[in-house]
């Protein structure tokens, strides 16, 4: 299966408040932010994994071609105005393989769980697998709302009913997927959450897989927070 990463974000917020690296080179627990995706990905049988970074963080770009790696490693260069029109971007590369995996390149997740998660993907005749939390600390959560068996039947910006869950920032999709991302672009939508309202809409059978606690590291302040929830993964799985 190919995983991606998306890293064309500019990190801003990290960038105003003091950090001096781009954010896909943020060590937590002296892991890059990416570097730990990376080597995870690997652990969980990627075929490839393809990376977007954007135009202006060369520190990231080198960081990438020093890797050695077991399997392709392909780095795409440019700037995007938004995840969706980065995951555009990469879309060949994914198009190669039925099923994929993406991930922002700040999300912070146990590993037991993800590993369960892709299994339980790869097993599957869904559609989609998106991955989700109870746990909010997001200053603009997407709620995730789903019915019994957890099928998603909507994205939503704000709590509704059956809205359990938010979206955690890890999708797991297959081909078909990309034909409802190429209309999204052709009609002029934006933004990452309504190219999911619109794999709704298209008729693709998504399903909502419960982590106990993702996070992402948007500002300094989660730094430690990430390195804390991360020792405590640790620990649980001893």
């Amino acid at each position: 299966m190919i995983y991606a990463i998306l890293a064309a974000g500019e990190g801003s917020r990290l960038a105003q408040e003091g950090c001096t690296v781009p954010k896909p080179l943020v060590r937590i627990q002296d892991e890059t932010l990416i570097g730990r995706l990376i080597r995870i990905f690997v652990t969980n049988g990627a075929t490839r994994i393809v990376v977007i970074t954007n135009a202006q963080h060369t520190a990231t770009r080198d960081y990438l071609n020093s890797l050695s790696l077991p399997i392709p490693l392909d780095i795409v260069v440019q700037s995007t105005p938004s995840s969706m029109h980065s995951l555009y971007a990469i879309r060949d590369y994914l198009s190669t393989e039925e099923r994929f995996c993406l991930t922002t390149v700040d999300t912070i997740f146990s590993e037991k769980e993800f590993t369960h998660y892709i299994d339980t993907f790869r097993q599957s005749p869904l559609d989609g697998l998106m991955a989700v939390t109870s746990y909010i600390d997001d200053e603009k959560p997407l709620y995730v709302q789903t019915a019994d068996d957890l099928t998603i039947t909507n994205f939503c910006d704000t709590l509704q009913e059956r809205c359990s869950y938010i979206s955690g920032g890890i999708y797991c999709l297959t081909r078909a997927s990309l034909e409802t991302l190429s209309s999204c672009i052709a009609e002029g939508k934006a933004r990452m959450r309504n190219f999911q309202r619109q794999l709704v809409a298209d008729g693709l059978h998504l399903k909502a897989h419960p982590f106990s606690k993702i996070i992402d590291v948007d500002h300094c302040s989660d730094i430690p927070k990430a390195e804390a929830l991360i020792t405590t993964f640790q620990t649980v799985s001893k």
